[in-house]
C-alpha cells in the first residue's frame, strides 16, 4: 500500500477521516497497479455502493486523487483516470531521475551498515522474482518490493524532506508504469532492473556519491524507455 498523501494525513482524524482514508487508499492502490485504465471513467455511484457510504467521502477521496495527478474531475462528465502522453511521461522521468539521483548521492555519504544489510536482503528477494512464472504476479510483486528497495535508500539519506517529497513522485511513477503502456510492463524487465540495483548497491557500499548518483539517474531514466517499448509492442 502506498503511503498516504500529506493532504490525506491532515484530514484523517476521527471516524470520517478514517473512512476517507480507507476509500482513498483502496482507489489509489487500484490506480497504481493499473486496475483502472487511463482514460476510463470512475463511477462514483459504484464506489459509493461498494463501500456503503454517501457520495461525499467518495468525492473527497477523488478530489485528493485529482491533486495527486491520478484522476481528473470534469463538470457534467465525472471522474476520469488521467491519461498522460509519452512526452509527458518522458518529462516526468527526467525530473524524477534527477531527484532520486540526489537522494542516492546523499545516501552514499550517510549510509550505515545496517541499511546496507537491509538493501542486500531486499535485492535478494527481488532476484527470486525471476523464478515466478506468472508475469502479472511477478510485476505486481516487483512493484511492492521495488518501492521497499528505494525506501531503504531514502532512509540511508537521513532526510525527511527528500523522502517525503519523493513519495508522491513514486506514486505517479507506479501509475505511469502501469497505465501508459501495456499492462505490467516490468514483468519481463526484472532481471535488468535488478542488475541496475546491484550497481547502485555497490556504489552506496563504497560511499561513492558520484557513481551512486549516475547509476540511479540512469536506472530511473530507463523506465521511460521500458514504458515506450511496452506501448509500441501493445499497439503492434
Amino acid at each position: 500500500m502506498a503511503p498516504e498523501s500529506s493532504a490525506l494525513n491532515q484530514r484523517s482524524t476521527g471516524t470520517g477521516g478514517r473512512l476517507l482514508g480507507r476509500i482513498y487508499e483502496a482507489i489509489q492502490n487500484r490506480l497504481l497497479v493499473g486496475d483502472y485504465p487511463a482514460g476510463s471513467k470512475l463511477s462514483v455511484e459504484a464506489i459509493r455502493a461498494e463501500f456503503g457510504v454517501s457520495k461525499q467521502p467518495v468525492m473527497e477521496a477523488l478530489r485528493l486523487l485529482s491533486a495527486d495527478g491520478l484522476v481528473e474531475i470534469f463538470p457534467q462528465i465525472g471522474c476520469v483516470v488521467t491519461e498522460y502522453s509519452l512526452q509527458e511521461v518522458e518529462d516526468f522521468f527526467r525530473m524524477f531521475a534527477g531527484f532520486e539521483s540526489v537522494i542516492a548521492a546523499a545516501a552514499a555519504q550517510r549510509r550505515t551498515d545496517e541499511h546496507l544489510d537491509e538493501l542486500y536482503l531486499a535485492a535478494r528477494r527481488m532476484d527470486r522474482l525471476n523464478n515466478e512464472p506468472d508475469p502479472a504476479v511477478r510485476a505486481r510483486q516487483y512493484r511492492i518490493q521495488n518501492r521497499n528497495f528505494h525506501e531503504i535508500i531514502h532512509r540511508m539519506a537521513h532526510s525527511r524532506v527528500m523522502s517525503n517529497m519523493s513519495r508522491r513522485m513514486w506514486d505517479l511513477s507506479d501509475f505511469l508504469i502501469n497505465t501508459t503502456g501495456a499492462p505490467q510492463p516490468f514483468g519481463s524487465a526484472i532481471a535488468e532492473r535488478n542488475e541496475d540495483h546491484g550497481r547502485i548497491i555497490k556504489a552506496l557500499e563504497a560511499g561513492d556519491a558520484a557513481t551512486a548518483k549516475a547509476e540511479m539517474e540512469r536506472h530511473i531514466l530507463s523506465t521511460a524507455t521500458i514504458i515506450q517499448q511496452a506501448r509500441t509492442s501493445d499497439v503492434s
